[in-house]
């Protein structure tokens, strides 16, 4: 084919196969899109729907195995590790986050552990090379639903058991330490018939009721919450007084080192550039009590006071 032959052959590709070419081409980024996709939704089924190593995939073991793992664990591995494998009370590591466990396959590297380290920790009189595999399969069946970097697993929600104290003696607590601003005749009466629960009930009191809203350090900065009502006592207010005498106050909103803002009784905005001691900022602070009391409080108290406030009716 000479040079004319071939600018013709090129024509007639010009002419009429363009189409063609461009339909191949389409075809073609198609099939890799698809490809791409299926990979990536092979790949993301590694941890429960998240993404992982290829090597750190691993395909679900027998039941009957996992179970017999989950048991050897509770045995021998619960006491350190903890129930959902990311540290216990006697100060074990997270294993979700572990390098042995995420690179091993059926149980060597966990072995090789187990084996250089934990001789003297494990109650059992040895672990055979079945039991040390179906510990794996354990494992990696929790690491499986993991969500990732360590978190730990699903499961069914805790409940606290926070109703454990003496209420006669939180009683005692409470007009010793908090009848001075609370009385279970006033403010808190019927708290206990309160659709709270326990858990909630323990950090209302603790943290003095504070929902979200404006305080110290910035909270409270964002112009389109509307305002608070001004009648609730734990409210933190502010007065301001300006180097002439004159003086603003209301509902404190933000306060830093440069800028104090509060919101004057008849919903009036006011911010002043503090430099140094001027203009004179006082705050007063309700919860202030309840700060206080936080490096005093014992768990014991704690748990007193929630168990005789749960019986106010």
């Amino acid at each position: 084919m000479g040079e004319k032959g071939a600018l013709g052959a090129l024509g007639a590709l010009g002419a009429s196969g363009a189409s063609g070419a461009l339909g191949a081409l389409g075809a073609l980024g198609a099939s890799v899109l698809v490809v791409t996709f299926l990979g990536s939704s092979v790949f993301a089924q590694g941890r429960g729907g998240v993404a992982s190593f290829p090597a750190q995939q691993r395909d679900p073991a027998d039941p009957a195995v996992v179970a017999r793992g989950r048991a050897i664990y509770d045995t021998d591995c619960r006491s350190c590790h903890g129930a959902d494998l990311r540290g216990g009370e006697q100060g074990g590591s997270n294993l979700l986050r572990a390098t042995p466990v995420l690179n091993d396959r059926e149980g060597e590297s966990i072995q090789q552990v187990l084996q250089a380290t934990h001789k003297g920790r494990l109650s059992s009189p040895g672990l055979s090379a079945d039991d040390m595999k179906a510990l794996a399969a354990f494992i990696h069946s929790i690491l499986a639903l993991a969500p990732g970097q360590g978190a730990p697993p699903p499961g069914p929600p805790r409940e606290l058991k926070v109703l454990v104290g003496d209420a006669a003696a939180g009683e005692r607590y409470f007009a010793a330490r908090c009848a001075s601003c609370h009385s279970v005749t006033g403010d808190l009466k019927g708290i206990g018939t309160r659709d709270l629960g326990p858990v909630a009930l323990q950090n209302l009191w603790v943290a003095g009721g504070r929902g979200a809203g404006g305080g110290r350090g910035g909270r409270g900065a964002g112009a389109a919450a509307a305002p608070a009502p001004l009648t609730t006592r734990r409210e933190p207010r502010v007065v301001v007084t300006l180097p002439t005498g004159q003086k603003y106050e209301g509902r404190l909103e933000r306060i830093d080192d440069f800028i104090v803002t509060l919101t004057q009784a008849d919903g009036t905005p006011r911010s002043f550039r503090r430099n140094g001691d001027v203009p004179k900022v006082d705050v007063s602070d309700p919860l202030d009590a309840h700060r206080n009391l936080l490096p005093v409080y014992t768990d014991k108290d704690i748990w007193d006071v929630t168990a005789y406030l749960a019986g106010v009716k």
